[in-house]
Parts: structure tokens; sequence; C-alpha cells
């Protein structure tokens, strides 16, 4: 039957097959390549496909499935091997050996539980946004408002059936929707825009009500006389005539319409948060209040060639065009999503609507869909969320074997390429709030900026690098090669594009360090990936019986069907085995726990070695165990020197015996963020390993948009579930998010998409019971935490009172002189134990050597006004 789901797939598995020419390398035992069918790979999906549902869509089943577990296709995902484990690294998950006594637990989780008790830095409701007048101030000022536009001749522009006029009576109401920093869609009251149309005439283009937002209705506004002028990028001008009717004409020549307040607009469609204003600090400089996230991926619509992720985190034109379906989904209802079909275990189709629907996606567990829409990431914000790492990545290997690309495969022009796009985001986000600055997404490139923009209320975007061949440093066979000083380099390159969080590698042995590996299908898809881009397999051998229990890297075993994927990472191993062919080539490893024995090379140690020189933050995620052992002991050596190496592990994929070192190194942690009962777990685990010459906070890694499935909602009894609304941090209100026609619950969706971590938190809040104080207690000190140990990576000392290595005698303060600003005050006398409002506590070394209280005042500006010893 010709429209039968599966004639549907077989066609677009034939169609997919016919994008790649039906050919791609394939690793063999000989070292021979071959070329694989797409349509002999799809045969068995499609077979299995036959008796499944034919579409995906969240009815009342497939909630009724999540609540039980699974997502509507007979899979469970919450699988606690995986997405809830102690350490992604690790193959048998939390059964790993704890590297601390219970006396030494005990006493590290008692230190953090009194510091709870101390007093807590003020919060106020916060950031304002910028006040609307009757006439807008400036060019920006007009952003989301709803305006007339009266011409010179007294006149205001209406419209006569499709064409707008400023000739007799009328008037319509205009909503100015920021398309760019001064650029502005003039969206009308039937829903349409004020542009050009097709047609010509005597005069030329002629203005006119049009469908769709395209270029020709993106108007640029500057001030001109007492009004504001409006042209394209064409080059032409709104202008009125001597008959008041509008035509185009030079930039120049362009009419200046005077622009007032009024109502009655069309409403703007967009994602509506549903959470009230947002806090801030009640001062800039003292103690920081926030959620942090250390690892998410905000732009990798661009990675993998720019054709994986299926939609956008912003655009120019709105959400009805940046949460839309890849053109190889939609052209084929759904059909020809042979990634995401493969990816949910072979079901042919889903429902391909994004906006304003949601029938299908974003869900916790779809790897193709975009879950970071910059609205959702705002919804994070409000709820609470004040320190977010973007990392920037990219596999080239996946990329070259992924048929639909338009970007390059390389990883630094997609570093390049991923950067540039965080800045127009910052921009957009700013045209949305009012102009340059006044947006809450702020790009920060040291701990001082940070903390200013945290204390402002606004978020504080970290720019990271999580990708296999970091500065084109391959080993083997591929091509380029780097060397120290190609390192410093690119290092510099980076630094400057505004990057302060790495890690080293994802994927692959490179020329810097070895790598931990995946299991299952993935590992053996990343394996031959390996050999792909090095030229040899993992050197996978037993690892020494003193590394201990569980601390080894990923088990590597021949592949198993595409159905037993595992959903963390899982879209690599289904790149590899529905585009590459990569199957079942990897060699036979010991039984054994294994341990890759590439470790820490010398470019490595000379890369981490720059970073530490740099104030950078360095992540051992992904590394094998030898090398992230060798990383661990050089960070080490160079705090005994007397450096500040700042480090943190950003989602689990560090091993148990890493996560004491990296609390000892004054480091901070923030496990995969998973299911509300792993993620609890987690945290009372992390509690006993903390140092506590060290502050404690706590955060998550989503690793969301792609890489990592989110969590499912936990199926939670009516005496146990989230109930909307919620009080969240800070006294901020949180009701349920509203999308389109969808509106999303924790307890039925899950985190589906970004604007639900404030939910999440909840969730776990919840389900912690008595302990759910101070868990938010915890999670609300992760900004503070992130800050100090990003202070202390560039060069700040550590809290005297914590750590009397770090105490600084009388002396030191003495010298603090009237008008220094705190970054002078924190070079010279290191971090202070308290920072309450404008005031720091510090310990002293006194003349007996004792400990003496010293307090530090500042003005509101931040400098120093007065001294007590």
């Amino acid at each position: 039957m010709v429209g039968s789901p599966r004639h549907r797939l077989v066609m677009s598995v034939a169609i997919a097959g016919a994008l790649v020419g039906g050919a791609v390398v394939q690793a063999s035992g000989g070292g021979t390549a071959d070329r694989v069918s797409l349509r002999q790979q799809y045969a068995d999906t499609a077979a299995r496909a036959t008796d499944r549902k034919p579409k995906h869509v969240h009815g009342d089943a497939f909630m009724e499935a999540l609540r039980n577990g699974g997502d509507g296709d007979g899979h469970n995902h919450n699988d606690v091997s995986t997405k809830n484990a102690l350490s992604r690294a690790t193959e048998t998950g939390p059964l790993t050996e704890d590297p601390t006594t219970p006396r030494q637990a005990a006493r590290n989780a008692a230190s953090v539980a009194r510091d709870r008790a101390s007093r807590q830095p003020r919060l106020v409701p916060g950031f304002t946004e910028r006040r609307r007048t009757t006439v807008p101030q400036d060019r920006y000022a007009m952003a989301g408002g709803c305006y007339t536009m009266q011409a010179p001749n007294g006149s205001y522009v209406h419209r006569v059936g499709t064409t707008p006029s400023a000739s007799g009576a009328g008037v319509e109401p205009f909503h100015f929707q920021a398309t760019h920093l001064g650029r502005y869609l003039v969206y009308g009251t039937q829903a349409d825009f004020m542009g050009t149309s097709a047609l010509l005439d005597l005069l030329g283009r002629t203005p006119a009500f049009v469908a769709q937002a395209a270029p020709a209705s993106n108007w640029t506004v500057t001030p001109k006389g007492n009004g504001f002028a409006f042209a394209l990028a064409s080059g032409e001008g709104l202008v009125v005539n001597a008959a008041g009717a509008l035509t185009l004409g030079s930039t120049s020549a362009s009419t200046p319409f005077k622009l007032r307040r009024t109502s009655g607009c069309a409403a703007w469609p967009e994602i509506q948060t549903n959470v009230s204003r947002p806090f801030k600090a009640a001062t800039k400089i003292q103690e920081a209040r926030g959620y942090i996230d250390t690892h998410s991926h905000g732009m990798t619509h661009e990675f993998l060639g720019g054709r994986v992720i299926c939609g956008t985190p912003w655009h120019p034109f709105g959400v009805t065009r940046a949460l839309v379906d890849c053109p190889d989904h939609s052209l084929t209802q759904g059909y020809g999503a042979v990634l995401e079909t493969f990816l949910s275990g072979g079901t042919p189709g889903h429902d391909d609507v994004g906006w304003p629907t949601f029938g299908y996606w974003p869900n916790p567990h779809s790897l193709t869909h975009q879950s970071l829409y910059y609205k959702w990431l705002e919804r994070g914000w409000r709820g609470g969320l004040r320190v977010f790492t973007n990392l920037l990545t990219e596999n080239n290997v996946l990329c070259e074997l992924y048929p639909l690309k338009h970007n390059s495969c390389n990883d630094m022009e997609s570093i390049r390429l991923q950067a540039k796009d965080m800045f127009a985001l910052q921009d957009y986000i700013d045209a949305q709030y009012g102009g340059p600055g006044r947006g809450w997404y702020r790009i920060v490139k040291d701990p001082f900026q940070a903390r200013r923009i945290v204390n402002q209320g606004k978020l504080a975007v970290v720019m990271g690098i999580e990708t296999s061949v970091p500065f084109d440093c391959n080993v083997g066979t591929r091509a380029p090669k780097c060397t120290k000083a190609s390192i410093d380099r690119s290092l510099d390159e980076v630094y400057r594009l505004g990057v302060r969080q790495m890690e080293i590698t994802n994927k692959f042995d490179n020329g810097l360090t070895g790598v931990a590996g995946d299991e299952g299908a993935t590992g053996a898809i990343t394996n031959v990936g390996n050999f792909y881009n090095t030229g040899h397999f993992l050197d996978m051998k037993a690892c020494p019986d003193s590394f201990g229990n569980g601390v080894q890297d990923k088990q590597q075993t021949a592949l198993p069907g595409p159905d037993s994927l595992p959903e963390q990472d899982a879209i690599f191993g289904a790149i590899g085995q529905l585009f590459g062919g990569l199957t079942g080539l990897v060699p036979a490893y010991t039984s054994k726990p294994h341990c890759n024995q590439a470790g820490l090379t010398d470019l490595g140690k000379h890369l981490i070695n720059r970073m530490i020189q740099k104030g950078m933050l360095f992540d051992p995620d992904h590394m094998s165990v030898i090398a992230r052992k060798q990383a661990l002991t050089l960070l080490e050596q160079a705090q005994r020197q007397g450096r500040h190496p700042g480090v943190l592990s950003s989602h689990s994929w560090s091993t148990p015996d890493a996560y004491p070192r990296i609390y000892k190194l004054g480091g901070v942690i923030t496990p995969y963020a998973g299911d509300s009962t792993g993620f609890l777990a987690k945290w009372k685990q992390h509690l006993k390993w903390r140092d506590k010459r060290y502050y404690f906070g706590f955060g998550y890694g989503a690793d969301i948009n792609g890489f990592g499935s989110q969590g499912g909602p936990r199926k939670p009894s009516e005496a146990n579930d989230v109930d909307y609304p919620f009080t969240g941090l800070a006294g901020v209100t949180i009701n349920r998010e509203r999308g389109g026609q969808r509106l999303w619950d924790i307890n039925t969706d899950g985190v589906a998409h970004y604007g639900l971590y404030p939910d999440w938190i909840q969730d776990v809040r919840v389900l912690a019971g008595v302990d759910g104080s101070a868990f938010m207690s915890d999670m609300s000190r992760g900004a503070e935490a992130f800050l100090l140990t990003w202070e202390r990576a560039v060069g700040v000392g550590n809290d005297g009172c914590r750590d009397r290595r770090a105490i600084k005698g009388l002396r030191a303060f003495r010298g603090l002189t009237h008008g220094l600003t705190t970054t002078q005050v924190l070079k010279r006398a290191g971090q202070p134990h308290t920072r309450l409002g404008t005031t720091y506590g510090y310990c002293a070394e006194g003349p007996a050597g004792g400990k003496v209280r010293v307090t530090v005042e500042f003005t509101l500006s931040g400098h120093v006004k007065r001294v007590t010893l």
C-alpha cells in the first residue's frame, strides 16, 4: 500500500541512501574499504517498524507510558546504569569504591550543614527592565511595544486593503518586534507585516502588508528629525509623498515618523515563561546566589554540518520560524527522519509540527530536536539559573559520515562559528530588552565581571569547549598535527573569542590525551571512529588492581544490535550505524575492567599548564583514567608551587577516585542531571567528598541539545508531586509554562526542554522530603562556589578562615587604601570569609599567630571606604 507507514519508511530510507550515494567507507578487519548500501542497513529497521504505531504523538497513551518509566514506544529510559550513575565514565555506575572513610564522610557532610547555618546574603526583586515611555527614547526602546506611526502631514499610517497609507483618516496600532539591535518587524493588527510587495509600478516596489516575515519586511529604524526613519537592507527607505501615499525611495529621502505608545496591537506569538519577576542581589559585590549548569550545548544546531539538530535557539523572525522541524523531516511528514526513527527504536515517522502544537517534540529523549530555544533558557534564568556554560562542540568523523550538511566538519571552524552565534544571540536578546547591554544573557570573561552580572540578576554565560580534536591536535594517520607553538596560537585565539572553560577530548584519542571511550553499541562505533581518525583502535588493557573498583574506562564489547543503543550520547552510535556502516569491527579485548593505555601527552601537559597561566577552567571529563590521574597530579603540583589551577567536573564523565581530588584542589563538581531520583543520590554522595577548606555549592550539568537524554517524569503520587504554582529560589513564583497550545508540567512531561529545569529542581526538592531545604541551600550556593573556583584560577588566594595555608598577616590589610576596587582588594588580600552587602569579613594572622577578624567596607560602587583591624 503506497500510503502505509512501512512504505513511507522504506521510501525515506531509499531517499536517505540516495543522498549519500549508498557509499560510506567502512574499516574492515583486513584494512580494506567496503561500500555499504544504506538501504541494506535500514532493511531490518523497516521490518521492525511494520507492526509499530505509525506516528509519535504526545497523547494520553504516550503520557501514561512516560509515567510508567518508558517513552511511549516500549523503551525504558530510566536506566540507573546510565542516566543516574554517579559516574558516567564507569561501567558499573554507582557500584564504585568510595575513597573516603566513613568518619571522613560524616565529618565532611557535617561541615556543609554548618555552612548552611551561616548568615545569608540579601536578595531582592530584580532585573529591572527598561521603562517604556509614551515616546521611545531611542531606536532600541520600542522593542516589544505597541505604537502608532504619524507622518509629517499629521496623518497616521493605516491600512487600505493590503496597502499601508498615510493619507486621510485612520490609524493602525503596530507591534514592533525586534529582529536585531535597531531592526524591527512592523506587525499589523491582522497578524501580518508591513513590508514590500513583489508588484512593480512606475515608482518601483510598493509598500504592502504581507503574510510572512522576510528581509523585505525587516526595517532598520534610525532617529531622524523629531521621529524615526525606516529603511530596508536593499537601501530603500520608507517615504510619504505629497499625496500621503507610502512609497520606497532612497534612504536619505526617507520620511521621519513620530511613534507614540498605544494599545490594540495583535499579540506576537511567543513562548510564555510564566515565572514572576526574577531576583537580584542587594549589592553588586556581595556573595552570589543562584543555580549553575556548567555543561550544556546551546549552539549545536551548527554542529555535525548543521543539519542534525532540528530547530534553532532563536530566529530573527520569531518562534514560528525557530521551532520548526528539519526539512528532511517535514517534507515527508516525519517519515524522512531516519536518525530520529533509529533512535526511537525503528518506529516510523513522528509528528513533525513544532510550534504551536508540539505534538511530539521536544521531549526528554528526542536527541534530534531543539531543546534550548532562548525563551526556554530565559525560563531557566527566571527560575534561578545564574551561571551557564555553553560548550562549543564538534565531531569531525561523524560530521563527515552524516549525509546532510552545510557547515564545515573541522572542529576549529565549527567552534568559531558557534562562538559567533553566541554573541549574535546576546545581541538578539539585548534587542528584545531595549538596547545594547540591557538583556539578561551576558557572556562573561572573568569572575569579577561574572559576579557583577549575577548580582545584577542576569545570567553569566561562560564560553567553553568540548570537542574531540581541539586545536587540530590529531594523532596517528590523520593530519594536521599540532605543536606547542600551534597550541599556544590556538589557545590565544579561542581565549580572544571568549573561551574560559575546556575539556581536551570528547570521543577520540588525540594528540593531547587518551579518551575514556564509550560502551556497548556506541562504544564499538566510536572505537571504529577512533581508528578512522587516528589509525588505531583504543589501546584497552586490564586496569591495575590498585585503581580500585569502578575506576576504569568504558568496557569495550562487540557491537550489539541497534535496539541496545544506550540513551546517553546515543546520537553518536546511531549516526555511526546508519551512515557509516561502523559495525562489529573492534578488536577483542580482555573481559577485565578496561583502561585505555593512552595517557596525557607532553602536548597535553603543555596545554594544561598554559590554561593555568591564563586562569582558565580545566575539565578532565572524558579523559582516560590514566590521563586524568596524570592531569590531576599536574594540577596538584601546580597548587603546591603556589599557582591556582581552576578545575571542575561538569557532567559526571570523571571517575570516583577523581572527585575527592577535584574538591581538594578547590574545584567544583556538577553531576549530570538525569532523573530526579538519581540526582538526589548524587548530591548526598558529594556531601561526603566535600573539602571543608573550600566553600561548597552544588549544581548540575544538563548536557542538553543532542547528547544526553533528559530527566523523565518520576511517576509521582499526589502526595509528593510538584504542585503548581510553587515558590522557587528567593520567592520567585513559578507556574506551568505555556508554549503555543502546550502547557508543560514536570509531573507528566519530565524535562522536555530546558525551560523545565526550575521545575525539575523543585521535583528533587519534593522528593528529598525533610532534606529538601538543605538541598535547595546547596543548589542556591552553586553560583558562589563556581565564582570562587574561577577567582582562585585567576590568582585570588583562598579564604584564610577556612584554609590555614591561605591566611595573610595584618600587614596585607593595612595596605588596603581608600578607593581600591573589590578586584584589587581580592588580589591583595585573597577571598573573604563573608561578603554581605558592602562589607567583606576576613581572617588575618595576628601577632601571636592566632586568627583575628578584619572587615573591609566598600561604597555601593565597590570602592574601599574603611578597613577595621
